[in-house]
């Protein structure tokens, strides 16, 4: 958590630290998912795992600890995968880092009429005005919500956004994890 602010949410930061660590495996990476747990909990129920995480420093008793889970299956799309996690008690939330191209608003105009699924993805790759981007999106039970923008072209620590409303249908999709 090196370029994490301190006086951020918890929630910010581990947002912030999982889009550090995705920034740190490099671009063209798969779809990662995070279960996020209270790190004075793993501390106090899982001793041996939390200092496996390097979290025995006593300093570090409060937070959340971003824990990389499985794959995410690449065969099937990622909505669907989405619908099929169920969380234990133990965790408090849940966060996805994910590439995709997007658009600015001014090339929504141009989209041709009736093109959609691999057609439309097509169009939007080959589109002059493409950026690649990487979204970090965060929820927890409550419905508290985070997300990290990083464009690829502006790959840097300062210019990762922050917001909570920055990926509204991804952070809907994490949330229905836990319903």
């Amino acid at each position: 958590m090196s370029n994490t602010p301190m006086a951020a949410s918890p929630l910010t930061r581990a947002v912030l630290e999982i889009d550090e660590y995705a920034s740190g495996l490099g671009w063209d990476q798969p779809a990662r998912l995070f279960a996020l747990v209270d790190t004075a909990r793993l501390r106090t129920q899982e001793p041996s795992l939390a200092a496996q995480l390097g979290l025995d420093d006593e300093s570090a008793t409060t937070g959340l600890t971003p824990i990389e889970q499985d794959e995410v299956p690449t065969d099937k799309p990622l909505d669907e995968f989405l619908a099929t996690i169920a969380w234990p008690d133990a965790v408090v939330g849940c966060a996805l880092t994910v590439e995709r191209l997007m658009l600015p608003p001014s090339a929504e105009a141009q989209v041709p009429q009736g093109l959609s699924g691999s057609k439309l993805t097509r169009w939007v790759a080959d589109h002059p005005d493409r950026q690649e981007v990487r979204m970090t999106v965060a929820v927890l039970r409550d419905g508290t919500r985070e997300s990290a923008l990083r464009l690829r072209e502006k790959d840097a620590p300062s210019e990762v956004l922050t917001g909570a409303k920055l990926v509204p249908g991804l952070a809907e999709a994490l949330s229905a994890t836990f319903e």
